[in-house]
């Protein structure tokens, strides 16, 4: 009979080809009935769990020799996911999500290969899935009378769960609920569920919390076999007990633990001596919780299965029994408890590590001391906790020159120290969160930092060297191309990373890059940007450094109350003290079997852990910033993406500010510089410049939150400019004065004051004011029912047709109205815009004498100007684009091409007023519908060809010489139009004649006096 190695061993090598079960029975020389049971019984279980695949001939092979991979898969929130491979040597696997094929979150796979992308990068496809991580589901309900669904919480599932009426189990329509799948989604067909839980409305108080925690699979309480072993476990320690198990007595030193003000499970305690030789003996000592916590009892795998303890914002859950954790593990003071130690021994200056020990101990600490009064006590803050803990205070400080030591030490060795600001949600007894606080780093902090840190390598390096199966924690180095992207990024600020060879750096220069930026204004972004280009670190069976560190060994011996792989290294470190510094070979081999995938489970419960932990925080602080809306915040631009960037406050909340939201200009994401980039300003956002911000939203649903720019201007209301003469925007005149926007009557803004017309919002003058022409209409000021806003002689502001409440206007505006109203009349006027319609009214179109000025410029005419205008012949009118046909009393030097049916007022080239008379009125005739006409509509019934013009200018339309009117009005385009009774085909067809091309006048001014331009 063979085992389940030899049988991957036999397929593995080079010469094997995929066999049947026959040939695989032959070959290992199977002969009886029962042997030939278990081995089809070990290939059919080898097949399930994905380390052998069977092809559709029924021959079996290792995947990884049928251009297959076996990983896990990573689900991203968009539809796509990453095979991560069971072969740590091979890359991540790209997967789309067309060629998801019903696989979730977490699944164990086997995919195929499939392409190569332009980056270099795999894809592949899932061919089989192997086993479901996902079984229950946490979400929102929703009735739908014959049929329910849940929407998952978890963005990363991308369907709703189908639910059968029969299994609602008394759910309504927004309760948080747990669904159990019964039928997994494939193709386009939706999972099939059925309700299990209720957890109450998704507003009730602690609901959100306890969605969270369901969401993570993260158990609430312990099973009654699991409390009855910790029910039986002593609550004191005997001196036979001390005695038998041979541990040394160290109850005589003063050893003290220092916390938290909350901590209750105290599992570190700590004593520092100065020897005779000018040493310092370090002694860290640790809960032996392995005695209590017997491998594979009913605590053992409780442990396993749970892996940490979980800090909720509201709550802990942790990982053994408070009878444990609280109790007889715990180093409560003046107590006796069992520990296992590790002493060191330090050069004062170098830090060099001379001597060390680790063997099992019984100690009783002196004090429970907590951070805050160490910190009081070191520096010098209250000199009623000196007093209090006068007999400890040299301890301390002594404490204080070693922890200093050894940080200095790890940081000339290379060790990366980020410092990042952490933060504290307080909730209320209801669980509302009534602050943010920050948490602080003081030295108390880094003292036990620092000892930690010491004994994790002690330990990890003593159990190295004596090559017995142990836990490590890794950190590998970043891979190439990520760490040339940080690079490149860092080049962008001026910084160089030094001390790289070739595509490697060592730790030493990303710390040293830390320093030089520490202080300035970049050096959160670049500290975010280099944590991001690192891997995550994890637990393995193999010792392969820590790149964060700077160091060859390291594990995690220091927390067994809280962290499954530091219990397991205690029984190791038992049972190698036990046997006199090796393990029996039988012992070696189950053991070394088991630690990868202790390892695996234990990476993965941790990152498991903090999902949830980050989960519930989230929520909190977008709770708590739920009553804040509207508030005005001075906050750091934390991220820049494509879809706008994400802004940091100074209580570490943190919210997005979204490009549609960016109204003063239109903005592009550059990568390379992590940057927001305007198009029109070149305003430039990046990481870690500062911004004044307000609250905007809070999504409750997806805990997120919104802010805004305060003082953002909307992108019409920026476009103005300082020149003369017409110009672009908002009625900004090139050459005129100095515009500005105002909000008239209907809610729009508006241009006022200066001069010039304005292209698109008030046409295109002539840098020196001579001839204005008519902008292109957009949207429905100007646009093709209101024919476009058109320049007007002399740079004048012409306000031309605005859409108000189903009226089309025409010219003029109520700007010139005002601005008429307001002149004094200081010589014999013609009163020419009594009659103009305001551009902010609504209602029946009515008939206007003249059209006003579409800005404030003074609009008088003199008695003068009427001279003027009656001695210019009617034949040198030209008809304005898209308005009514100009006549001779409209035109005359640099006589203005208005693409609005701009009829405004300015001031000629020469000094003289621009002459205005009322417009004349046609007959009152009913049209094809049998409904009045208004004086100054013709269709091209009325024997005239002003009809198709007066059509054309209607609809917003270029005019037969229109320049820019309506949504096709472009300057210079001549538009055709249609007449409205009879149809094309009933038409005769017309000879086209092709237009003349006239000379243009060398000098324009001088001659267009003298020559009126003609139609």
């Amino acid at each position: 009979m063979c085992t389940e190695q030899e049988l991957l061993d036999f397929m593995r090598e080079t010469a094997y080809k995929p066999m049947t079960y026959q040939e695989l029975e032959k070959h290992f020389g199977i002969d009886n009935a029962g042997d030939f049971k278990s081995f089809l019984r070990l290939l059919t279980e080898m097949e399930q769990e994905g380390r052998v695949h069977r092809t559709r001939s029924e021959r079996y092979g290792v995947p990884e020799r049928m251009n297959l991979l076996r990983g896990r898969i990573q689900s991203h929130p968009k539809g796509f996911a990453f095979l991560i491979p069971d072969d740590k040597a091979h890359p991540d696997l790209y997967i789309h999500a067309n060629d998801m094929k019903g696989t979730m979150n977490g699944d164990i796979v086997l995919a195929r290969v499939s392409a190569k992308n332009e980056n270099g990068k795999l894809e592949g496809e899932i061919v089989r899935i192997v086993s479901r991580a996902v079984t229950q589901v946490v979400g929102v309900f929703e009735n739908h009378e014959s049929f329910g669904i849940v929407v998952p919480d978890d963005k990363r599932i991308h369907k709703e769960i189908f639910i059968r009426r029969e299994h609602f189990k008394g759910a309504v329509t927004g309760q948080k609920v747990v669904a159990n799948i019964v039928t997994y989604p494939e193709g386009r067909t939706a999972a099939e569920g059925e309700i299990i839980e209720v957890l109450g409305h998704k507003d009730d108080p602690g609901v959100d919390i306890l969605s969270i925690i369901r969401k993570h699979g993260l158990p609430e309480s312990f099973p009654g076999d699991v409390m009855a072993e910790a029910e039986a476990a002593p609550d004191t320690i005997t001196e036979d007990e001390i005695v038998k198990q041979g541990r040394r007595d160290l109850r005589n030193k003063t050893i003290v633990t220092i916390d938290g003000e909350d901590a209750k499970d105290l599992d570190d305690a700590v004593n520092v001596e100065r020897l005779e030789n000018g040493n310092y003996l370090l002694g860290v000592h640790i809960a032996d919780v392995s005695y209590y916590v017997r491998e594979k009892s009913k605590l053992d795998e409780e442990a396993y299965n749970r892996g940490c303890s979980v800090y909720l914002v509201d709550r802990v859950i942790p990982m053994l029994p408070h009878r444990l954790s609280n109790g007889i593990c715990s180093l409560n003071p003046q107590v006796d408890r069992l520990t296992m130690s590790c002493e060191m021994e330090f050069e004062p200056g170098t830090m060099k590590r001379v001597r060390y020990d680790v063997f099992t101990s019984v100690i009783r600490t002196t004090e429970r001391m907590t951070y805050t009064n160490v910190r009081k006590i070191l520096q010098g803050e209250d000199s009623g906790v000196t007093e209090r803990y006068a007999p400890h205070v040299d301890t301390f400080k002594t404490m204080e020159e070693l922890a200093l030591g050894l940080r200095e030490m790890r940081m000339r060795r290379g060790a990366i120290d980020f410092e990042f600001q952490e933060s504290k949600v307080i909730v209320d007894a209801q669980g509302k969160p009534i602050d943010i606080v920050k948490r602080e780093r003081s030295i108390a902090e880094q003292i036990i930092e620092e000892f930690m840190l010491a004994a994790n390598e002690t330990v990890a390096e003593h159990f190295h060297w004596l090559k017995v199966p142990f836990l490590y924690r890794i950190h590998e180095e970043p891979s190439n191309e990520k760490l040339m992207t940080f690079m490149q990024f860092a080049s962008n600020f001026g910084y160089t990373v030094r001390g790289g060879k070739g595509n490697t750096v060592h730790p030493r220069a990303l710390q040293g890059l830390l320093e030089e930026i520490q202080g300035t204004k970049e050096e959160t972004v670049l500290s975010t940007m280099m944590l991001r280009s690192m891997k995550q670190a994890k637990y393995d069976a193999e010792s392969l450094g820590h790149f964060g560190l700077a160091a060859d060994y390291y594990s995690h011996f220091t927390s067994p109350i809280r962290r499954y792989p530091d219990l397991v290294i205690h029984r190791v470190i038992r049972e190698v003290l036990e046997n006199g510094g090796t393990l029996p070979e039988s012992r070696y081999d189950s053991l070394n079997a088991r630690m990868p995938d202790i390892a695996s489970q234990s990476s993965d419960r941790e990152r498991t852990a903090v999902e949830a932990e980050r989960d519930t925080a989230k929520l909190k602080k977008a709770e708590y910033m739920l009553d804040k809306i509207g508030e005005e915040y001075v906050g750091i631009i934390s991220g820049v993406t494509s879809f706008g960037m994400f802004v940091e406050l100074e209580n570490t909340v943190e919210g997005l500010i979204r490009l549609s939201d960016l109204t003063d200009d239109f903005y592009n994401f550059h990568e390379q510089h992590m940057a927001l980039i305007g198009e029109r300003t070149s305003k430039i956002y990046r990481l870690g410049d500062e911004v004044k911000v307000r609250v905007a939203r809070v999504n409750m649903n997806e805990h997120t939150i919104d802010f805004e720019m305060v003082d953002m201007l909307p992108r019409s209301a920026g476009r103005s400019f300082d020149v003369r003469g017409g110009g672009f925007g908002g009625g900004g005149g090139r050459g005129g004065d100095r515009k500005r926007k105002k909000l008239n009557a209907a809610g729009r803004w508006v241009g006022i004051g200066g001069d010039g017309g304005g292209r698109g919002d008030g046409g295109r003058g002539d840098r020196d004011g001579r001839r204005g022409k008519g902008g292109k209409g957009r949207g429905k000021q100007g646009g093709k029912d209101s024919g476009g806003r058109g320049g007007v002689q002399s740079g004048d502001a012409g306000k031309a047709g605005h859409e108000d409440r189903g009226r089309k206007q025409r010219g003029g505006g109520s700007d010139g109205r005002e601005a008429i109203q307001n002149v004094a009349p200081t010589e014999p006027e013609v009163r020419v815009a009594e009659g103009a319609v305001p551009a902010t009214g609504g209602g029946k179109r009515k008939r206007r004498k003249s059209g006003g000025d579409g800005g404030n410029a003074q609009v008088a005419v003199t008695v003068e100007a009427a001279v003027l205008q009656a001695s210019t012949p009617k034949s040198a009118g030209k008809r304005s684009g898209g308005g009514a046909p100009a006549r001779s009393n409209d035109a005359g030097p640099n006589a203005s091409r208005s693409g609005g049916s701009s009829f405004g007022s300015g001031i000629w080239s020469n000094g003289a007023t621009k002459p205005t008379t009322s417009r004349r009125a046609g007959p009152n005739k009913v049209d094809m519908w049998g409904l009045p006409r208004s004086g100054n509509y013709k269709s091209s019934d009325d024997g005239t060809d002003e009809g198709m013009a007066n059509y054309a200018k209607r609809k917003g339309r270029g005019g037969r010489d229109g320049n820019g009117g309506g949504r096709n009005g472009d300057a210079g385009k001549r538009q055709a139009a249609r007449p409205l009774v009879k149809t094309e085909a009933a038409q005769p067809p017309v000879e086209e004649k092709k237009a003349k091309k006239r000379k243009k006048p060398k000098n324009t001014a001088t001659s267009n006096e003298q020559n009126p331009p003609q139609q």
